[in-house]
């Protein structure tokens, strides 16, 4: 294993009693300030994963390092690096927002000195400085995603565990959610480990990706390499409804790979529609059509999706005792194993 990668897996393995499979030899590695995301449909293994690198779950098989340290033999230390952000509200409601991030504070060991500093610059970082001393239970939405990042935030970890984030944000919630990620990420260069059932949010964010269907990785890598896997752009050409089939013309230009033809519509499939779409209407010209509209359509993640799972990308939540394990977590702190 690589010890400079900031997380990394071996053949990792959890059997659940009764014989179940939830994730089967999964084997991935996390660079040092990327943010990489972990798709899957529901049930897929995804949170099981989570779990096991969060030192939630024992493995029943495999390895797993995060921060350079194996999740099974030093538990303890990899909770000192990680911070995490459930789908489900973690802070309690009847603290305020100061008060929650000084008990997650004190459950990592840190002191009321150490803890001042950094609670007064991540509530200023999360534009919470006007409402840190109100109780939570009258926060917006919004303002609970921005306390819980901060809460995970205080003890500086070098990894950020986030699993389903923005579930039940509105788009401006979670525009801002990721603002500050992304700020977290640029300025102390912090490991961003995500989940999220909002492509958007990982065409935009992740610089890689990895796929989990049934337990088992079916396929990694960035946006670009993804959707070229399912045949990358496709050039629509309108012509004029007497023109001459030119589908030979245009499957010869250099680049091409399929050409299908719709009436007066030529749907040519190639990897990437830059420097092509010149060369096709060039070709058009000098076969005498007239090219009278153009359109490019690029692959989208939920294609890429659709054709590794045969499933389509739900933008759902759901409930599986993540608020649950996220209050196991934050009791144990700087304790055993």
């Amino acid at each position: 294993m690589n010890s400079s990668d900031a997380i990394q897996t071996e053949n990792l393995v959890k059997t659940f009693p009764g014989g179940v499979e939830a994730v089967r030899d999964v084997s991935l590695s996390v660079r040092e300030g990327e943010i990489y995301g972990f798709l899957g449909p529901n049930g897929a293994g995804k949170t099981t994963t989570v779990s096991m690198l969060t030192t939630l779950l024992r493995p029943t098989r495999g390895r797993a390092s995060v921060a350079g340290l194996d999740v099974v033999e030093h538990p303890r230390e990899v909770r000192q690096e990680i911070g995490l952000v459930f789908q489900d509200s973690t802070a309690d409601g009847e603290l305020t927002g100061r008060e929650n991030m000084e008990l997650s504070g004190g459950l990592f060991g840190m002191t009321p000195a150490e803890c001042r500093p950094r609670i007064a610059e991540l509530l200023k970082r999360m534009d919470l400085v006007d409402a840190a001393d109100r109780r939570v239970k009258g926060y917006s939405g919004g303002m609970k995603r921005r306390l819980e990042l901060a809460v995970a935030m205080v003890h500086t970890p070098k990894i950020l565990f986030l699993d389903e984030p923005t579930i039940g944000l509105d788009p401006q919630g979670r525009a801002g959610f990721w603002r500050y990620i992304q700020q977290l990420r640029q300025e102390q260069r912090v490991t961003i480990f995500m989940t999220t059932h909002y492509l958007d949010e990982v065409e935009n964010l992740c610089d890689r990706i990895a796929i989990i269907d049934h337990g088992q990785i079916i396929a990694t890598g960035t946006n670009d390499s993804l959707k070229e896997r399912v045949g990358g752009d496709v050039v629509e050409l309108r012509v004029p409804a007497n023109a001459a089939d030119i589908s030979a013309t245009l499957t010869s230009v250099p680049g091409v790979g399929e050409v299908s033809r719709d009436g007066t519509l030529y749907h040519v499939r190639c990897p990437r529609a830059e420097g092509v779409v010149s060369l096709l209407v060039r070709a058009c010209d000098a076969s005498g059509v007239a090219v009278e509209g153009v359109s490019v359509e690029r692959p989208s993640l939920d294609r890429v999706f659709l054709a590794l799972t045969g499933k389509a990308y739900r933008e759902e939540g759901y409930d599986d005792g993540r608020a649950s394990q996220a209050s196991v977590f934050r009791g144990r702190g700087r304790g055993g194993r």
